[in-house]
C-alpha cells in the first residue's frame, strides 16, 4: 500500500501542476481540436496526463527497488525503462501532433522487444496444444508477443474517448492482475499492478468527471503496454494461471480494436487507421444519453461526457470479474469470452440501428 500511495501522490501532484499551469504550456500541450469526429470537449484541454502516471510509476518503483529485501522488485523499474520508446512516441505526438500512427506502432513494438531482451517477457502458451508447441520456437513466440503488445497499446488508446473511461477500465484490470498475482505469490506483478493503480488514480482524480486533463497518446500507450506486459509475465511465470485469464480480462479493449478493424475495412471499405465516430462508446454518447443531443453548452457536454463512461465500466467489469474469479479454469474463461463477444455485438447492433434497449437509455426529465 505504501508504493500505491506514493505513486498516487506523485501522479496527482504532477497532474495538478500540469492543470494549474496549463496556460503556460497550452500552445504545445493542449488538445485544441474540438471539431474532430471523436472530439466531445468544448474547450482546449492539456493532453499530457501520461506524464504524471509515468513519473508516479518511476518514483514508486525506484522506492520499492531500494527498500524491499524479499524479492526482485527491480524488475518493475526495468519494465518502466522498457516502456520508454512507447511512452515517448505517444508523448511526442501529444506535444507536436506530428508522429504518425505507424511510427507510434513501431515504438510499441520496440518496447516489447526491449522487454523481451531485458526481462525475457514473452508469450509461451495460449492453451492450445499445437500452437503452444510452435511457441517453443523463440522467433514465433517473440513475434506474437510484439504483435499482441502493440495491439494492446492501441486498444487502450482507442477506448480513451471520454472522461475517466480508459483510466477506470485500466484500474479494474490492474486490480485483477494484482489479485491473481497475490494468489500465486508473484511479488513483482503484484507490486507493479498496485503501483499502476496508484499512478492512474492520481490522474483520474483530475480527469473525472470534469476532464481537466487528458491521458493523451503517451498515457494511453503507456498504460496499454504495462497491462500487456504484466499479463504476459504473470502467465509466463505461473503455470497455474490459465492463458485464457488475460484474454477475458482484457477482452473489452481488445475486441473493440478487432471490431473497429472489421467495421472500417470490411463494412465501410476504408483504412483501419482512419478515425471514425461509431465506436461503441461514441454510440452510447450520441444515442443512449439523448437528453443533451445537439447541445453546445459546455456544462451539458461535460456532464453527458462523464455519464458515458460508467456504461463502459460496467461492460468492462462483466469480463474482468469472471476472469478474476475463474483465473485458473480455461474452459469457463473461454466460454465467458464467447458470451462477451455475443453481448457486445448484440448491443452494438441494437444501438447503431436506433433500437437501443430501453433500460439503458437516459432521458433528462
Amino acid at each position: 500500500m505504501l508504493n500505491l500511495t506514493l505513486a498516487l501522490v506523485v501522479s496527482f501532484i504532477t497532474t495538478l501542476l500540469i492543470v494549474r499551469y496549463a496556460h503556460v504550456h497550452a500552445h504545445f500541450s493542449s488538445d485544441s481540436d474540438t471539431k474532430g469526429v471523436q472530439k466531445v470537449h468544448a474547450h482546449p484541454v492539456p493532453r499530457i496526463g501520461g506524464l504524471g502516471i509515468m513519473l508516479g510509476l518511476l518514483v514508486a518503483a525506484t522506492f520499492a527497488t531500494f527498500n524491499y529485501r524479499g524479492g526482485r522488485l527491480e524488475e518493475t523499474l526495468l519494465l518502466t525503462a522498457c516502456a520508454a520508446p512507447v511512452f515517448l512516441g505517444g508523448f511526442i505526438e501529444d506535444i507536436t501532433k506530428r508522429v504518425s500512427p505507424r511510427v507510434r506502432l513501431l515504438c510499441a513494438m520496440a518496447s516489447a522487444l526491449v522487454a523481451y531482451w531485458v526481462l525475457g517477457i514473452h508469450i509461451n502458451r495460449i492453451g492450445i496444444a499445437p500452437i503452444d508447441s510452435l511457441l517453443a520456437i523463440p522467433l514465433i513466440s517473440v513475434a506474437l508477443t510484439v504483435v499482441c503488445t502493440a495491439a494492446m497499446t492501441n486498444a487502450i488508446n482507442i477506448i480513451d474517448g471520454f472522461n475517466g473511461l480508459a483510466a477506470m477500465v485500466s484500474i479494474f484490470m490492474f486490480a485483477s492482475l494484482g489479485y491473481v498475482a497475490f494468489q500465486v505469490g508473484d511479488s513483482v506483478v503484484l507490486s507493479a499492478a498496485m503501483i499502476m493503480i496508484g499512478a492512474v488514480l492520481g490522474f483520474f482524480i483530475l480527469n473525472y468527471p470534469n476532464g481537466l486533463i487528458f491521458l493523451g497518446d503517451g498515457g494511453a500507450y503507456f498504460i496499454g503496454f504495462m497491462l500487456a506486459e504484466l499479463a504476459i509475465l504473470l502467465v509466463m511465470r505461473n503455470p497455474m494461471v490459465s492463458p485464457w485469464y488475460p484474454a477475458l480480462m482484457l477482452i473489452y479493449p481488445i475486441f473493440e480494436v478487432c471490431f473497429s478493424i472489421y467495421r472500417r475495412r470490411f463494412v465501410r471499405g476504408v483504412s483501419p487507421s482512419m478515425p471514425d465516430g461509431v465506436h461503441l462508446h461514441m454510440l452510447i454518447y450520441k444515442r443512449v444519453l439523448r437528453w443533451a443531443v445537439g447541445s453546445k453548452i459546455a456544462a451539458q457536454l461535460a456532464r453527458r461526457n462523464s455519464m458515458t463512461s460508467p456504461y463502459l465500466w460496467v461492460l468492462c467489469l462483466s469480463a474482468v470479474v469472471p476472469a478474476t474469479i475463474f483465473w485458473r479454469h480455461s474452459a469457463l474463461l473461454a466460454a465467458c469470452c464467447l458470451v462477451f463477444i455475443v453481448v457486445y455485438v448484440w448491443l452494438y447492433q441494437r444501438i447503431v440501428r436506433f433500437r437501443s434497449p430501453r433500460w439503458i437509455i437516459f432521458k433528462k426529465k
